[in-house]
């Protein structure tokens, strides 16, 4: 799918061109360089909320670290957020989830939880997973602590994030060790095939199929190009969408992963589940954190924080 300029919103149009720059030099090894940088830890400063970090225990001994954002004044029983960061499975950070953390607790003094899961350049499927669900579990074991409310254990996360959200509920719904209240997958990368209209020949900024390809690559190691590939690991491959938990996301018109989106909101309606879904029209990946002040990246918060305000009133799940 070639997208012109004049196809993309005229807010976006200017950011859509600096990437535009950057999208052209996009390697495998860049992506790689991207992934060392991310290792260097940012401070979180922010009057508005509580920010601190703690470690947990993983399944196979070593320790991860999560960082937990909270109201000024934190609220006892309260919803509790596990975020994933985006960044291709290969790059990013925790700290990554302060501005979504802010605008959820901003509408229901939830507590959010965003865990530094492992990255496919070190580690490839399952680590990311695996590492996720250690986080979730750990939420449910520690809601004292945390205060917040056990049937209310929520998933969210956008780009990788959004596909690692739909990968865990799936995950967790076959485990039956924890249930989930609401999913947020934005944007998500659901499918490793890339065969979809959205996905094939896609020149985009921020992200295009050239960066989907290395990126499913590196994080499927062997598995790649392979008929072997889980729905844990590519959650569009999933055969039952029964018993998810109700779900909220959104996708740009022009982005690689307009498709697989789509039709993950089909597959979770036939099979029940309720889905808030919206499609934006001239909108590339990630436009909402591209360009937070462009008129349609307001609609799209506020679709996001009136659904999520929703969910906490209507969906619980006890465990």
């Amino acid at each position: 799918m070639k997208i012109k300029s004049s196809m993309i919103d005229k807010d976006l149009r200017t950011m859509g061109r600096i990437f535009k720059i950057f999208n052209s030099t996009f390697t495998e090894s860049r992506l790689r360089l991207f992934s060392k940088l991310c290792k260097i830890k940012f401070k979180v400063k922010d009057d508005t909320i509580q920010f601190s970090e703690k470690y947990i225990p993983r399944k196979d001994g070593s320790n991860m670290r999560v960082c937990v954002f909270k109201p000024l004044k934190p609220e006892e029983n309260v919803p509790g957020v596990l975020w994933l960061h985006g960044g291709g499975y290969a790059i990013g950070f925790p700290e990554q989830a302060k501005t979504i953390a802010k605008k959820l607790i901003e509408v229901s003094n939830c507590v959010v939880i965003a865990p530094d899961y492992r990255m496919s350049i070190e580690a490839p499927y399952p680590a990311a997973i695996e590492d996720c669900y250690d986080a979730l579990l750990w939420m449910k074991n520690h809601v004292k602590e945390l205060g917040i409310k056990d049937n209310q254990l929520m998933v969210g996360g956008d780009s990788a994030g959004g596909g690692l959200t739909a990968s865990l509920t799936l995950y967790a719904r076959d485990k039956g060790e924890v249930s989930v209240a609401f999913q947020m997958p934005l944007y998500p990368m659901l499918d490793d095939r890339m065969t979809s209209e959205s996905a094939k020949d896609n020149n985009a900024p921020v992200w295009n199929s050239k960066s989907n390809y290395y990126a499913w690559k590196l994080y499927l190691g062997k598995l790649f190009g392979s008929h072997d590939v889980p729905c844990y690991a590519a959650p569009a491959r999933a055969l039952d969408y029964s018993k998810l938990p109700p779900t909220l996301t959104f996708v740009g018109e022009l982005e690689p992963f307009r498709d697989e989106t789509i039709q993950y909101v089909e597959n979770l309606k036939k099979a029940g589940v309720p889905v808030a879904f919206e499609i934006y029209k001239g909108c590339y990946h990630a436009f909402d954190q591209m360009c937070p002040k462009a008129e349609v990246s307001r609609k799209a918060t506020a679709f996001l924080v009136n659904s999520f305000k929703f969910a906490v009133e209507h969906y619980f799940a006890e465990q």
